[in-house]
C-alpha cells in the first residue's frame, strides 16, 4: 500500500511551536520531497511520520491506520539517516541483515533478501567488507539496502546525501531515482538542497516556518508559485524582485509601470489593485542581452564565468538585494562595465502587498511539449 496521511499535525517543543497544522496527503508509490530552509520544520515532520517525535496534535495516518501511538518498529516505515549509522565491526552483508535478524527471521530468508538488496544497489562484491573500506556513497547504498530487506509500506529519507561530495550526490540522486522507479514504494525525502527536490520529486512540499507554503509537481512551483517565499527559494540563482505600480487591469492582464514603462504582465487580474505597488518577479536565466519589454542597464560588480553558463550580479538603487542574471555560454562581460539587458512581459510573475501571486497564465503541458523542427 503506502499511503500517508497527515491531518493538521502540530508539534511543540516547550512554548514553541516548530510544526504549525500540517495537512498533507500522499498516494501509493509517490515520490515526495520536503524542502525549506533550516528550522523549517521539515526533519520535525518527517520524524514525526517515522515515531521517533511524538505529535503534539493532529494524526498520522497510514493505510487508513492511525499511527500516532504505535512504536516506529510498527508502522511499516523504514527510515534512512544523514548520518550512514552502520556498525563498523560487522560486514556489509551483516549490516543489512541486522534488521532482520532483529525479527528472528529464517537464514534463507534472510540471505535471500540481502542479495537481492545487493543485486539492486550494485554490493554484490561489497558484502563481505567493512564499512571502512568502502565510500561515502557505497556505505549510504548500505544503509538503503538495511532499509530495503525490511520491505516497509514507506521509506523515509533524511538528507541522506548531504555529507556527500558533489560529484557523488548527482550520482546518488541518480541511484535514488532508479530505485524509486523499480521498487514502485511510496518515498519521502528531506533535503535543504532544492536541486535534489527538483530532480527527484513527483510532487515537492515547500515548508515555510512550520507551515506548508506550496505543494506541487517540481515544473508548477518554478513556473507558478504562489508566494514570493516559493518564488524565491525555488530556483538558483534565486528570482528578482522590482517594485512596481498597477496602472490598470484588463482581460489581457494585469498593467504595471516600472521606471516608466509600461506593460501588460498575462496574470489572472484582481479588482481593487489599481494603483497599487505591486512586486514584479523575473528569474536570472529569463534575462537577455536584447532590450526585451523592460529594459535595464547593470554595472555588474561580481561576474561568475561558468563556462555552460554566465551570472552577473549588479547592484540597483535603493535596493539592498543584487539584480542577478544568468547568460548561456561564455560571455565576455566585465565587472563595472555597464550593459544593457532587458525580459519579457511574458516570462514574469506579480505578486500582491502582501506577498500573495497573481496566477500566471501558463499552460504547464503545453510547456513540457518540444518545438516542432
Amino acid at each position: 500500500m503506502g499511503q500517508l496521511s497527515l491531518k493538521t499535525v502540530i508539534k511543540t517543543f516547550g512554548d514553541i511551536q516548530v510544526v504549525k497544522g500540517v495537512s498533507l496527503d500522499v498516494t501509493e508509490g509517490e515520490f515526495v520531497v520536503f524542502v525549506g530552509p533550516s528550522g523549517c520544520g521539515k526533519s520535525t515532520l518527517l520524524r514525526m511520520i517515522a515515531g521517533l517525535e511524538h505529535t503534539s496534535a493532529g494524526d498520522i495516518v497510514i493505510d487508513g491506520k492511525r499511527v500516532n501511538d504505535l512504536p516506529p518498529v510498527k508502522r511499516g516505515i523504514a527510515m534512512v539517516f544523514q548520518s550512514y549509522a552502520l556498525y563498523p565491526h560487522m560486514s556489509v552483508y551483516e549490516n543489512i541483515a541486522f534488521p532482520l535478524r532483529v525479527e528472528r527471521a529464517p537464514e534463507e530468508v534472510i540471505r535471500q533478501k540481502v542479495n537481492a538488496a545487493a543485486a539492486i544497489l550494485h554490493l554484490e562484491t561489497r558484502l563481505q567488507q567493512k564499512p571502512g573500506q568502502l565510500s561515502g556513497g557505497q556505505r549510504q547504498r548500505v544503509a538503503i539496502g538495511r532499509a530495503i530487506v525490511r520491505e516497509p509500506e514507506i521509506f523515509l529519507f533524511d538528507e541522506p546525501l548531504s555529507n556527500l561530495d558533489a560529484a557523488l550526490r548527482s550520482d546518488m540522486r541518480i541511484e535514488l531515482t532508479r530505485l524509486h522507479k523499480q521498487l514502485g514504494a511510496t518515498m519521502i525525502y528531506v533535503t535543504h538542497d532544492q536541486v535534489e527536490a527538483m530532480t527527484m520529486a513527483d510532487r515537492i512540499v515547500v515548508l515555510n516556518a512550520g507551515y506548508i507554503a506550496q505543494v506541487g509537481a517540481p515544473l508548477e512551483l518554478y513556473h507558478k508559485p504562489q508566494n514570493t517565499f516559493v518564488a524565491g527559494f525555488i530556483g538558483n540563482p534565486r528570482m528578482n524582485f522590482l517594485p512596481v505600480t498597477c496602472t490598470g487591469v484588463s482581460d489581457a492582464g494585469v498593467e504595471v509601470d516600472w521606471q516608466g514603462s509600461r506593460r501588460v504582465i498575462p496574470v489572472e487580474p484582481r479588482a481593487g489593485i489599481e494603483g497599487a505597488t505591486l512586486h514584479l518577479g523575473i528569474r536570472p536565466e529569463h534575462v537577455t542581452l536584447e532590450r526585451g519589454d523592460f529594459a535595464l542597464r547593470l554595472t555588474p560588480s561580481v561576474v561568475e564565468q561558468l563556462g555552460q553558463q554566465t551570472i552577473g550580479y549588479a547592484a540597483l538603487p535603493g535596493r539592498e538585494e543584487n539584480f542577478c542574471f544568468v547568460l548561456p555560454g561564455t560571455r565576455v562581460i566585465e565587472d563595472d562595465k555597464p550593459l544593457d539587458v532587458g525580459f519579457a512581459a511574458a516570462e514574469c510573475h506579480l505578486f500582491d502587498a502582501e506577498g500573495q501571486a497573481l496566477p500566471r497564465r501558463v499552460d504547464l503541458a503545453a510547456m513540457s511539449v518540444p518545438p516542432a523542427l
